[in-house]
C-alpha cells in the first residue's frame, strides 16, 4: 500500500493558554467538505516543521510558529496509508485566507464534537482535547 507522509498543524489561539483551534473543510478532491487541521504533503529533504510552515503559509497565507508535536497518526485509507505528525501551532502574522479549503471555525474544547473530522483526524481531536483549557 502506498504510504503518504503529512504534516498537520493544530493552530491554537495561544501555545500557553489552549482555548481554541482552527478547523478547516477541505475544498477539493476524494474528501471534500471533511474537516481537517490544515497542512499538506512533506516534501524531499524538508524537516516536517519546515512543512508545516510552508504548507501553512501556501494554504491559509499566514506565518506560524511550529510548537510540540502532538502525535503521529497511522491510519489506513482504502487506497493509502497516512502517516501524519501533528504540530501544536500559533500564528505569528498575517490574516487568514482560506487558498485551499471551503470552510473553517475556530473551536473551542467544548465544539471539537460539532464537526465531521475525517478519519484519520479523529484521533487527534481526542488528544487535544486533553491539553486544552
Amino acid at each position: 500500500m502506498k504510504v503518504i507522509r503529512v504534516v498537520a498543524a493544530v493552530i491554537c489561539d495561544s501555545m500557553k493558554h489552549k482555548t481554541q483551534i482552527f478547523s478547516t473543510a477541505r475544498g477539493y478532491g476524494e474528501f471534500k467538505g471533511g474537516w481537517e487541521f490544515p497542512g499538506g504533503k512533506i516534501e524531499q529533504g524538508e524537516t516536517p516543521q519546515a512543512a508545516v510552515v510552508r504548507e501553512i503559509r501556501e494554504e491559509l497565507d499566514v506565518i506560524v510558529k511550529v510548537g510540540d508535536l502532538i502525535t503521529t497518526i497511522e491510519y489506513d485509507y482504502p487506497t493509502f496509508h497516512l502517516s501524519m505528525d501533528c504540530f501544536w501551532c500559533e500564528i505569528v502574522s498575517g490574516d487568514i485566507k482560506l487558498k485551499e479549503h471551503e470552510a473553517a471555525r475556530w473551536l473551542t474544547k467544548e465544539m471539537l464534537g460539532d464537526v465531521e473530522w475525517l478519519p484519520a483526524d479523529v484521533t487527534v481531536v481526542g488528544k487535544i482535547g486533553e491539553d486544552m483549557n
